[in-house]
């Protein structure tokens, strides 16, 4: 079974820089990490390949510094990594990313099985994964927490649902994302860190794929419009409250009603 993993990096923090003209998150230069949910795509892509046999590839869209979390996904247990990476791809939305991944997965000549993270942290739209799979002609199922069965003809996942929970089966090709319930990433190993050091991680650009229409790419290609991005303010000053717990509990709805939220 061909697998595909749909993995990003995100700020490793709350501290973030935006681009004032674009609106968009600067990631050069950001210390960043692997997109906790994606952790568990991973893991859930290793574990059906050592049940069923088959490869695990991962796939990115980012600057060339998500190299550094392609290697890590390598000391997982991946065997192959690809990052998209081009200044054409900058500032894209949702529908720009997703179609992005979409010719990326298009030249690796397809998956039986693609896997997303349900959502990412920096974004938290829980949209990719599907957006995908609608750019793929292909049958998907989001929020997946736990597989029913998978074999060489079909996979059937439980899932949630609005105030339920459902069993779905799909035939291959198809798309998942999974939920963090779903399996216990495994931690990197320095054993395949020093197996696989010597891999190459991939890198595709706007001039590899099928689709050459800039239209489709980017900010250029992104229809939703920002009208203001900007970094949270920190938080000023700590307020500590001494006395036994009736005189803590009495300063501290004096202290709520002064800021007028009781």
């Amino acid at each position: 079974m061909k697998i595909i993993v749909c993995i990003k990096q995100v700020p490793d923090s709350s501290d973030v820089a935006i681009d004032p003209e674009s609106g968009t998150l600067i990631r050069m230069g950001q210390n960043a990490k692997t997109n906790p949910y994606d952790l568990y795509a991973i893991e859930t892509a290793l574990r059906i390949r050592d049940e069923v046999g088959g490869t695990v590839t991962a796939l990115t869209m980012g600057p060339p510094q998500a190299e550094e979390m392609m290697r890590d996904a390598y000391m997982m247990g991946v065997d192959e990594t690809v990052v998209m990476s081009d200044r054409k791809f900058a500032g894209s939305d949702v529908l720009a990313t997703s179609y992005t991944l979409s010719q990326g997965i298009k030249m690796l000549e397809g998956a039986d099985l693609i896997i997303c993270g349900k959502q990412t942290t920096d974004g938290d739209t829980a949209q990719i994964g599907p957006a995908i799979a609608e750019h793929l002609d292909i049958p998907h199922v989001a929020w997946v927490k736990s597989l029913e069965e998978v074999n060489d003809r079909f996979i059937a996942v439980v899932h949630q649902m609005s105030g339920h929970v459902q069993v779905s089966e799909m035939p291959y090709p198809c798309l998942i994302t999974v939920d963090k319930d779903i399996f216990v990433p495994r931690l990197p190993s320095y054993k395949t860190k020093l197996s696989t050091r010597e891999k190459e991680v991939r890198f595709l650009s706007f001039a590899d794929l099928p689709d050459k229409n800039l239209s489709r790419f980017g900010i250029i290609g992104s229809p939703t419009q920002v009208d203001k991005m900007f970094p949270p303010e920190a938080a000023e000053g700590q307020v500590h409250i001494e006395g036994n717990s009736v005189e803590k509990a009495n300063r501290l709805v004096a202290l709520l009603s002064e800021a007028k939220i009781l």
